[in-house]
């Protein structure tokens, strides 16, 4: 029986028959994790003893699923994927957690990130690359990387990762699955490491639209450990699927999406992405959705970029100020406390996170907070309220999540091109307004998968995921699984 082909409610009929049992899915899950560990490298910790805390019925009691390393597991190893945190063990757990184990749902591992979640990659853990499980020569993406690769691989029904500011979506795209991101606040951040606290939002891969409603039904609501958590109003995302979508509508920003403007540089799998991408549109208004093109001030969407890194870096760096090797982490060699927190920090932390956080304390220095840290914030309401106003008259927007498949390890990127300032990095926006956004499979290039990304209106998290499955209907990319050939 091909156990990890099958989404959640498929496996709670098998379960609720009595064809499998829980444990026997945990161990054919655990199995196929270390199946695929040396290949894939989505694990930072495989789980071997079999878990259930019952409650009650739910959807995902008995169910496996794979949790990404930020997030707090009172007696399991809680690394972060860097070195600082390698031995961390918490004595809390982290609110989705905790709701997952009293719905049933069965921890089977912890999955690999990029270091801290600061990253796009999936190659900067400190276990090492996470690698495509469509083509193995290509990034994953990040920084949920172990999770967009373990449910790529069917190793389970569905991960959580945090999206700070495309950390779910982007891997979710470029590995071929659905990956959700609620409105800010919707779920609770309470047990997650804080990366940039103003834009870290807690959400799902699945590889269905009604699986990401699902799991989502089960860790939302109101914390009174996070004081950003929204009171639970009480929507049942799933019944939310029904609603009717004709006449919703939808735009797409020219800026981003003009073919005209990627001509000239003859890149061919970005002019694909644009051809996939209109070819959908208009199937989608065969299916009854109105969906116009317009307009942004380019020079406002060319600095979606550097604010974000201007922010996050900023918040990162105030974040993590505890990891200094003395609360946390290996202790430093010194003879002082700067110099115990210097090697500490020195030895535990990564090029790459050194650098954001050298970026993020200049720009917190009093002199410079007003043009830099400010200045990048201004922005942010800029195109927040941009796109609010544009949601006057629109329900959402879609556009192509990434101007191709996912980079090869040895590809080196134009960073100053209109692509990446504008096609890849346009998934921020969800994050600057707190904005539910989901992204889907939408066809392949070269082999790879590509995906489209809607984003809704804050608190319109149904009506998003009722548009999503329509769209799901249309591309007909709902269950895939890499390599298709796996059976356990």
């Amino acid at each position: 029986m091909e156990y990890q082909k099958m989404l959640i409610e498929d496996l709670r009929k098998e379960l609720d028959a009595g064809v499998v049992t829980s444990q026997e899915l945990f161990e054919k899950f655990v199995s196929l994790a270390k199946k695929y560990q040396g290949e894939y490298n989505s694990f930072v910790t495989i789980l071997e003893k079999y878990k259930m805390k019952k409650k009650k019925d739910t959807l995902v009691t008995g169910i496996p699923y794979a949790l990404k390393d930020n997030f707090s597991t009172s007696n399991i190893l809680t690394t972060g994927s860097s070195n600082i945190l390698k031995n961390y063990v918490p004595v809390y757990d982290a609110t989705v957690y905790k709701k997952l184990k009293e719905a049933g749902a069965v921890l089977m591992g912890k999955t690999v990130l990029d270091e801290l979640a600061m990253g796009g990659t999936g190659i900067t853990g400190h276990t090492g690359v996470v690698k495509n499980p469509w083509d193995k020569t290509r990034e994953i993406g990040g920084s949920s990387a172990g999770s967009a690769a373990a449910v790529a691989l069917g190793i389970v029904p569905f991960a959580l990762g945090s999206d700070t500011g495309d950390s779910i979506r982007k891997p979710a795209a470029f590995g071929g699955v659905v990956g959700f991101k609620p409105t800010y606040g919707l779920i609770s951040r309470y047990g997650l490491f804080a990366f940039a606290s103003s834009l870290d939002h807690v959400g799902c891969f699945t590889r269905s639209v009604r699986d990401a409603a699902i799991v989502t039904d089960i860790i939302k609501g109101e914390d009174p450990h996070d004081m950003t958590s929204l009171k639970d109003t009480g929507e049942c995302l799933v019944d939310s699927l029904a609603q009717d979508i004709k006449g919703k509508k939808l735009f797409y920003i020219k800026e981003i999406c003009d073919r005209s403007q990627y001509e000239e540089s003859g890149d061919q799998e970005i002019l694909a992405v644009l051809d996939n991408f209109y070819d959908l549109v208009e199937k989608l208004k065969e299916k009854g959705f109105v969906i116009e093109e317009v307009s942004i001030d380019q020079k406002l969407l060319e600095a979606i970029y550097p604010s974000y890194m201007t922010i996050s870096c900023a918040e990162a760096t105030s974040n993590n100020a505890n990891l200094t090797g003395i609360p946390y982490g290996p202790r430093g060699e010194g003879n002082s406390v700067d110099e115990i927190m210097f090697s500490a920090r020195t030895k535990g932390f990564s090029e790459l996170i050194k650098r954001r956080f050298i970026l993020g304390s200049y720009i917190l220095q009093k002199e410079n907070q007003e043009k830099l840290f400010l200045n990048a914030c201004r922005i942010r309401r800029l195109l927040v309220d941009k796109i609010n106003d544009l949601f006057q008259t629109y329900d959402g927007f879609l556009l192509p999540c990434s101007g191709g498949g996912a980079p090869h390890f040895d590809e080196d990127s134009d960073k100053l091109s209109d692509r990446y300032l504008l096609m890849e990095n346009h998934l921020s926006l969800g994050n600057f307004g707190g904005y539910p956004s989901i992204t889907l499979p939408c066809g392949f290039i070269d082999g790879a998968p590509i995906g489209v990304c809607l984003t809704g209106r804050v608190k319109e998290d149904g009506l998003v995921l009722a548009m999503a499955e329509k769209i799901e209907e249309v591309t007909g990319l709902k269950g895939q699984i890499a390599g298709g050939d796996q059976d356990v």
